[in-house]
């Protein structure tokens, strides 16, 4: 209990903490972190975890293992900031080929993006040798000797594989996760979180950089289990504590539950991870080879607002479409060079062209996997490198591209990135050696820079008042075609008995049009003029300069009109029926979801205002809602429209009354 208490303490160096790992057992260190809740976990996550900076890797995957499109995805991942890339293959004797098409997309736009191939052992270490690769992951490690052999493995044979990757420059992490053994059926009766401290400490024996655990491919089964995903969580924690690099998983999807889906990632993109997914699907769920990820293409824009609802780095940036189409382009046209440079293939301009625009391999008219497969066959026969690849790239003029293959490759010379956590970032390794987590409290460890907030900020179809006006002006021109807002002085107090007072917003019908539920203002206006005069009362239109609130457009209406019963309306569609006797916020009826009120509800609510004004019993209305969270669609918007409302507002200036001239004869027009 003591040392789990010093994990949660921000006085206790994380130095300290790791040299006390070193001493201790699996059991121990299973039992010392299963004395923390889910919440201290992640805290202690946050305190423990190796490298400063947040950092993320993506799938890049297709259900044809078309090269184009592989280059294509690669480029627009890079251009989404992930550190890291992994592919896999439909068909397994296409590795030569995804590992060619992925290493060329992440050489366009930037260099520095690592890249993997999972494949058989041997084979990915073959692709490795030839340079297609930067890091693998793949090295599968278990906690019982009967899940090692039953895979024709053993602890010293993967630390085997793990020396001969590091050898050549290849930055390497070994793959465990609760619930492994489960699936092999070799569990031993024993908890997945001992089991899983177990293999920890094996490849922490082994030398290896860092691992990637979090469940992984048993994430599904070990999120059955009561406390399964806190389970998940703990192992991660084991992970850093024992100074390993950490893909903290997040990638097989665990649940079909949108909202587990999101309480699962939260923690780790508050608490940041040297990987956050271990593979976030950045295509599309049915082209991703691994299985649908956590996240998918599908969610990326969901993530992205993570990012910026919490202010946290989950490692990504928002790419403008524009961007993203001029990466894709490049990225086609270097692969297609390279095949024809080579000899391997010719695409046309048609396979070209339907890769560039397409969001998956359903849109796209190209290589298939036999085709494919003949590639890769070719590429690994005629024992094709990722120098001849960079030859290929600067002959056929993509000299960018070559040079940021060939600084990728002079990395692995160097060995720079053979530390733990490593990743490059804007040309330069940072780790744990140089980029150290330091948190100690608030104010310390990894902070948003301001350009970096900018930037996580800054997503497609933010909303401001110039976009507002903008839609709004759209209907301006047919607006002016269907009614006439004529001004007829100052409105006084009526007399009529009959009279019902409509008071309009400041901005009704000149700056804005249309109300939230996309209904015309002109047409809002003739159903509620119509209900009044079905229900044997007088409309009168007076625009309200005073006020844009509701209820006093309503009061200030009801005050005069003759009956004492007036109309508020805002532009963006929200009335009232009130009456001059009683206070502002008492009204006799309120049509708040705007939204979703139609032309017949305003209809009804000129109706009900007769009935008022008359002393005649009326059934009020209630617009039905089918509980759609309306307030998440239309705040934004509404509270913009409502600026642009109250920046009209003069409080010295008096109403002034309106004719309304519907223009539109043939549709009942005339003057009210």
């Amino acid at each position: 209990a003591k040392i789990a208490r010093m994990l949660v303490d921000m006085n206790v160096p994380r130095s300290d903490l790791v040299r006390l790992a070193r001493g201790m057992t699996p059991a121990k260190l299973a039992d010392v972190v299963s004395r923390l809740n889910a919440l201290e976990i992640a805290f202690a996550y946050s305190k423990m975890r190796p490298r400063k900076t947040p950092g993320n890797q993506a799938h890049v995957t297709n259900a044809k293992d078309d090269p184009l499109q592989l280059a294509a995805d690669a480029a627009t991942a890079v251009g989404f900031g992930f550190d890291e890339l992994e592919t896999t293959m439909r068909v397994s004797r296409n590795a030569w080929s995804n590992a060619m098409a992925c290493v060329v997309g992440s050489s366009v736009g930037r260099w520095g993006t690592l890249f993997q191939c999972s494949s058989e052992e041997a084979e990915e270490l073959r692709i490795g040798m030839a340079g297609f690769t930067s890091y693998a992951e793949t090295v599968s490690v278990y906690g019982t000797e009967k899940s090692f052999t039953d895979g024709d493995d053993t602890p010293w044979s993967k630390a085997f594989l793990v020396a001969a990757y590091a050898s050549r420059g290849i930055k390497a992490r070994c793959t465990s996760g609760g619930g492994s053994e489960l699936l092999m059926g070799f569990h031993e009766a024993k908890s997945l979180l001992y089991l899983e401290a177990r293999c920890l400490c094996l490849q922490r024996g082994m030398g290896v950089q860092g691992t990637q655990n979090g469940g992984i491919d048993g994430a599904p089964l070990t999120a059955t289990i009561a406390g399964g995903v806190r389970e998940m969580m703990a192992e991660n924690l084991l992970a850093v504590w024992l100074d390993l690099e950490c893909a903290s998983g997040n990638d097989a999807r665990s649940t079909e539950s949108e909202i587990r889906v999101g309480a699962k990632i939260l923690p780790y993109l508050i608490a940041g991870s040297d990987f956050i997914c271990s593979g976030f699907g950045s295509i599309l769920s049915y082209d991703n080879s691994f299985n649908a990820s956590l996240f998918n293409g599908e969610e990326m824009e969901d993530y992205l607002a993570l990012q910026r609802d919490f202010e946290a780095d989950g490692g990504l940036t928002p790419l403008p479409e524009s961007r993203a189409l001029e990466l894709r382009a490049r990225a086609v046209d270097a692969i297609s060079a390279v095949l024809e440079e080579l000899d391997l293939a010719s695409p046309t301009a048609e396979m070209k062209a339907s890769v560039v625009v397409a969001s998956g391999s359903r849109e796209t008219q190209t290589f298939a996997l036999g085709a494919t497969a003949q590639i890769s066959e070719a590429i690994q026969g005629r024992g094709i490198t990722v120098i001849d690849v960079i030859c290929a790239l600067a002959n056929r003029g993509f000299v960018p591209e070559a040079e940021n293959l060939l600084r990728l490759v002079k990395l692995r010379v160097s060995g720079d990135y053979l530390q733990t956590s490593a990743i490059v970032r804007e040309g330069r390794v940072i780790s744990a050696i140089n980029d150290p987590n330091d948190y100690a409290g608030p104010g310390s460890g990894y902070r948003l820079t301001e350009e970096r907030r900018g930037e996580i900020s800054d997503l497609r179809d933010l909303l401001g008042q110039s976009d507002v006006l903008s839609a709004q002006s759209m209907h301006r021109k047919a607006e002016a075609q269907r009614i006439a807002y004529l001004e007829a002085g100052e409105a006084r107090e009526g007399n009529d008995p009959k009279e019902v007072v409509v008071g309009i917003s400041p901005a009704f019908g000149l700056q804005l049009y249309q109300t939230t539920g996309g209904l015309n203002l002109s047409q809002v206006l003739r159903h509620i003029v119509g209900g009044i005069e079905e229900g044997g009362a007088v409309a009168r239109i007076v625009r309200m300069h005073h006020t844009a609130d509701t209820s006093f457009l309503g009061h200030s209406a009801a005050r005069l009109a003759g009956s004492g019963v007036g109309i508020g309306i805002q532009a963006k569609g929200t009335a009232i029926i009130h009456s001059r006797d009683r206070l502002p916020h008492n009204n006799l009826e309120l049509f708040s979801n705007a939204p979703i009120t139609t032309l017949e509800h305003y209809r009804g609510l000129g109706r009900n205002a007769a009935g008022y004004a008359l002393g005649v019993a009326v059934e009020p209305i209630v617009v039905p809602t089918q509980g759609e969270a309306l307030g998440a669609r239309f705040h934004a918007q509404v509270a913009l429209i409502h600026a642009i409302e109250t920046g009209l507002v003069d409080l010295d200036r008096a109403p002034d009354g309106v004719t309304l001239k519907f223009l539109d004869e043939a549709k009942g027009g005339g003057s009210r």
